[in-house]
């Protein structure tokens, strides 16, 4: 399942695959890619100016993920994650992620997380931030 979408590569970020990420299966467990998923959007986020809990009154929150496992992780290694994004909605991003060894073009996993954008004091949906639809333009 390659992403057919259009999307923009908006982040990188590596991390260390843990001894304590793998199961009784010897390789990395499946719910630990949805953290490493995580961890990169919270990358991303941050340095775009906008830490998690950090504003009362904008917040993105992730309404579906998805994930494709398609070789197995095993530690030690570290990996490299690639953020995409995709075409913005009035108040939703599509986002996409490849997982990587470092050092490798082989894709081990992919995955995609529909972002809204949401006052957290209503919980109701507002617009994207325009830096979100610029980034999506490619601008």
């Amino acid at each position: 399942m390659h992403m057919e979408h259009s999307r923009n590569l908006v982040h990188t970020s590596q991390i260390p695959i843990r001894w304590g990420d793998m199961d009784a299966m010897g390789h990395v467990n499946n719910t630990v890619y949805f953290r490493y998923a995580e961890q990169v959007r919270i990358d991303w986020l941050e340095s775009l100016g906008f830490p998690p809990g950090q504003d009362c009154h904008q917040s993105p929150v992730i309404v579906n993920a998805s994930c494709t496992f398609l070789l197995p992780l095993v530690y030690p290694g570290t990996i490299e994650l690639r953020m995409y994004i995709g075409h913005p909605g009035r108040s939703s991003l599509l986002t996409y992620f490849e997982i990587r060894l470092v050092g490798e073009e082989k894709i081990y996993a992919e995955g995609a997380a529909k972002m809204i954008w949401t006052n957290p004091q209503t919980g109701k949906s507002i617009p994207l931030p325009d830096v979100m639809r610029q980034l999506a333009a490619g601008t």
